[in-house]
């Protein structure tokens, strides 16, 4: 692995304004100081402002309250028309938003302009969505009678989203709540509050009516806020599992319906007919695009015995030309994760891998002071590959077991591919999968077989496009499904109409 510390000079860039948007309105925070920070740069302010006080939160609710009718009644077309201009003014700032999402986030520059693209792309999705059907007509067994099934927006929904996409998660939220008539509190991570400020700028230009989307920034007890707000009609939650676990606990005892997609533990399954270099390549992007914070993320790695050699060698070659380094230079494959304390967090959880009886086959070593100098640059780690040996401690293995969200992978080998599905499925978590082989008979036998909510052949186990359900089963997830048709089931509820004309029997 090559790292490099030597960051692209840049000319200075002033920071942004950051700013809280109620009742279509821009206004300073009356919170404590919040402060997005370059990872990749420790000192460099990316963008500052404050954060939400309560009463905020209570403005908030109160206006999208106010707005709801309005904007429920509004034509579905009138509202998708808002997504596509929107959608038009995220392509017109592609480079620039992605350039601050890459400073922000420490993702790429490819990557972040690839995320504000795909932002672009599901405003554009749900845009449409005015010429797809929006109801069932059924028969009745009377006569002069038709029966129809219509839907309803949810209401006043509260947006809850994590870091790691911070433009592309909150538009598959938003941008469906809105089209379906919602109104919407939006509260961010406070990590990446400029790319969520972005997508709101872009909306409100877009022409989006006053309490329709309102935006706070602030830390965990201000989603409690949002959560215990009497107005709040349903939510949707995208982090981690022990998060998602207390919202849907608290939701649940006030009978709101909740959307969480939670974590993931994703396994890679290469048999032994597989097409070793796509299969390579595809995981080493699988595990270590967006340094690993992704919950699609391949984060374990099964190998059929006859391959498995020949595989980590071939890994392994590929790594040492990896690059790690500042995420706007094009020459850099990844950047530094998200933040210093993520960095450490992560680095224990290699220490007691390999405490537990893991082998380190490449990547960091678990000694805190290693890569000073790029450590001292920002929060940068080498990619980790650990082995797990077989015995009956290995499904316990934190590497294993734990989503450490970086770029680590944890790998086992398997006797055959009966084997390899059983440990793949030897976790809580049912995101995604990838399974890498030539045989359909093998192909079928995955899709009966894995327990998760995405299942890719000869692909890697991370990505999702608009059109199609995303989400996980086991503890992956609570809810209906995101994405697609499928967020139709969760932004809006049935009304079952008993149709009789006047006309007699």
């Amino acid at each position: 692995m090559e790292t490099t510390t030597d960051l692209v000079q840049e000319p200075p860039v002033d920071p942004v304004a950051l700013r809280i948007y109620v009742n279509g309105e821009w206004n300073e925070g009356r919170g404590a100081a919040l402060v997005s920070a370059n990872p990749s740069r420790p000192g460099e302010t990316v963008a500052h402002g404050s954060e939400a006080i309560p009463s905020d939160v209570g403005a908030a609710m109160a206006a999208a309250r106010s707005a709801a009718r309005g904007w429920a009644r509004t034509p579905m077309h009138e509202r998708g028309a808002v997504l596509i201009r929107a959608a038009e003014h995220l392509e017109a700032n592609t480079e620039a938003w992605g350039l601050e999402l890459a400073r922000e986030e420490g993702k790429t520059l490819a990557e972040g302009i690839g995320e504000v693209a795909r932002a672009a792309q599901i405003l554009r999705y749900y845009g449409n969505e005015g010429d797809r059907p929006v109801g069932e007509v059924f028969s009745s067994p009377r006569r002069g009678e038709r029966i129809l099934v219509a839907r309803r927006p949810l209401g006043v929904v509260g947006v809850i989203t994590p870091f790691n996409f911070p433009i592309a998660i909150p538009a598959w939220k938003i941008a469906p709540a809105l089209v379906y008539g919602n109104t919407v509190v939006f509260k961010p991570a406070s990590l990446v509050p400029l790319l969520a400020m972005r997508l709101v700028q872009a909306l409100d230009a877009a022409g989006l009516p006053p309490g329709v989307l309102n935006l706070v920034f602030g830390p965990g007890e201000l989603g409690n806020e949002l959560l215990e707000h009497p107005e709040l009609d349903g939510v949707t939650f995208t982090g981690s599992t022990r998060v998602g676990r207390a919202i849907s606990g608290k939701a649940a005892q006030r009978g709101i319906p909740v959307q969480a997609e939670l974590g993931g533990k994703n396994a890679a399954i290469v048999l032994a007919d597989a097409d070793l270099e796509l299969a390579v390549e595809q995981v080493l992007s699988g595990a270590f695009r967006s340094s690993g914070q992704k919950c699609t993320a391949t984060s374990r790695l099964i190998l059929q015995e006859e391959i498995a050699d020949e595989f980590l060698e071939r890994l392994q070659a590929r790594l040492r030309h990896w690059v790690v380094g500042d995420p706007v230079d094009p020459a850099t494959h990844m950047g530094p994760v998200v933040s210093a304390s993520a960095a450490e967090e992560i680095r224990v959880g290699i220490r007691t891998a390999l405490d537990q009886g893991a082998k380190l086959v490449c990547g960091s070593t678990p000694d805190p002071a290693e890569s000073e100098a790029c450590q001292a640059a920002g929060s940068f780690l080498a990619p980790s590959v650990l082995e797990v040996p077989a015995g009956t401690m290995a499904e316990k293995n934190t590497a294993w077991r734990e989503e450490l969200f970086g770029p680590v992978l944890a790998v086992r080998r398997a006797a055959d591919a009966q084997d390899a599905f059983d440990l793949a499925n030897e976790s809580e978590f049912g995101l995604s999968a990838a399974v890498f082989t030539q045989d359909t008979t093998l192909v079928l036998a995955a899709m009966d077989d894995l327990d998760v909510g995405i299942l890719h052949i000869n692909s890697e186990s991370a990505g999702a496009d608009p059109h199609v359900p995303f989400g996980g089963t086991k503890k992956s997830g609570y809810g209906p499904k995101e994405q697609g048709g499928a967020a139709r089931e969760f932004f809006t509820h049935t009304t079952t109409v008993y149709l009789r004309g006047g006309i007699p029997a």
